[in-house]
This record gives structure tokens, sequence and C-alpha cells, in this order.
């Protein structure tokens, strides 16, 4: 073993196994893609509260990816140390919304396929997606979910209540009524046939209702 071969790294021989342009060409394809992906996440917004970090973390995301998958593509045994590596993190961050779930997989699709050198399926697949999910997000909604709470005198207010709801909702469902000295409370499942909400008004006019209240449902506040 001679001087040269003490202080030889196998390192910096490993700087020379990719390619400059590629790594280049991979990560704008990647940051082109990912703020496309950011595009279609703002416009597909179907609640108030946007996050930026959580749109910050799509491109991220999808650039982050693509460099660990070429590198995994070009070193067999770094590609077995970084499966190990992987395998130990944990991410405990709360989803808010089942779609995002989509979009996290969307964005590390998009890096696995672009470190695996096939940027024209990245782009047509993304392309496809994209179109699909705003085809879904921007269609009409023709009726509305809503949870009715309602506080009642006595059973013959309760009886007006469910003539208004018959002739106002498309589809009503009683789902719990809770009797007390005070009265009743009442809680109805309903769908409106429209976005329209005056009906609400109509039921806190009459005599014998103490309270109403109307909430947005979307299958998550009640089981």
């Amino acid at each position: 073993m001679s001087f040269n071969d003490i202080f030889k790294s196998s390192f910096l021989e490993n700087v020379s196994e990719f390619s400059m342009i590629d790594t280049f060409i991979g990560l704008a394809a990647a940051l082109v893609i990912s703020l496309f992906i950011f595009v279609i996440y703002k416009k597909t917004l179907t609640g108030v509260m946007y996050s930026d970090s959580f749109a910050l973390t799509l491109v991220g995301l999808s650039l982050v990816t693509t460099l660990v998958i070429m590198a995994v593509t070009s070193n067999v045994v770094l590609s077995l140390g970084m499966v190990g590596a992987l395998s130990i993190v944990r991410f405990r961050t709360a989803i808010k919304e089942p779609v995002e779930i989509v979009f996290l997989f969307w964005a590390l699709a998009v890096g696995i396929v672009i470190g695996a050198g096939m940027i024209p399926l990245a782009m047509i697949g993304s392309a496809v997606i994209g179109i699909i999910l705003l085809l879904f997000a921007n269609r009409k909604i023709h009726n509305c979910p809503y949870i009715l709470v309602l506080e009642l005198k006595n059973e013959k207010t309760e009886e007006a209540v469910l003539q208004i709801l018959k002739q106002s909702a498309e589809h009503y469902i009683v789902k719990s009524k809770t009797i007390n000295a005070a009265g009743m409370e009442l809680t109805a499942e309903l769908r409106t046939k429209d976005a329209g909400t005056a009906f609400v008004n109509r039921i806190h006019d009459i005599p014998g209702v103490e309270n109403a209240t109307l909430v947005s449902y979307n299958g998550e506040y009640m089981s």
C-alpha cells in the first residue's frame, strides 16, 4: 500500500459518479412540477383556512425526494443505507383534510419518478392528476349537509319544527333527542335543497323555540 493509497478518499471519487447537468435538470423539473402541484392545491382548496407551510412543504418534498432518489439510483450500497435511515423517521404532523394526503403522495411520487430519470412520465401524470382534481373540486354541489341543534319547550313545538324541515330540507333525520325539566334538545342531520338557510329564521320564530343553531356538517362533527 503506497502513501497515496492511505489518503485515497472514496468520498471524493464518488463526486465524479454523477452528472451536474442531470442534477440541475432533475431539480428544475421537480421545481416546475411541484409549483404546479402548489397551484392545484390552492385552486382545489375547499376550506377557508389556507396553509402556507403545507403548500411550501409540497414544493420542498418534491425537491428533497428527487435528490434522494438520484443518490440512491447511482449507488446500491447507499440505497441500502438510505432505506435503513428513512425507516426510523416518524412524521407526527396532523393532517387537517383527507385530500392533503393526496397532495403529499403526489409530491413524493413526482420526486421519485423524476429522480429515476422519467421526467416525461412525471409531467404527463401530474397534468392528468391536476385536471382530474380541478374537475372534481369545481363541480357544483346541489345540496348542503348541516347539523341543526334546537332547544324546544314542548312536543307541540317539535311538531311545528319538523313540519318546516319537511318543506325546506331535501332530506333530514333526527340524530338525538334529549328531554329534561326545561324542555328538550333536538339534533337533526339534514340536506338543504339549495344553499339558503332562511328556514332557520322561520324555525326560531316558532313559539316555544328557545334556541336554533345550524352547523355546516362534513361528517367529522358527529359519528
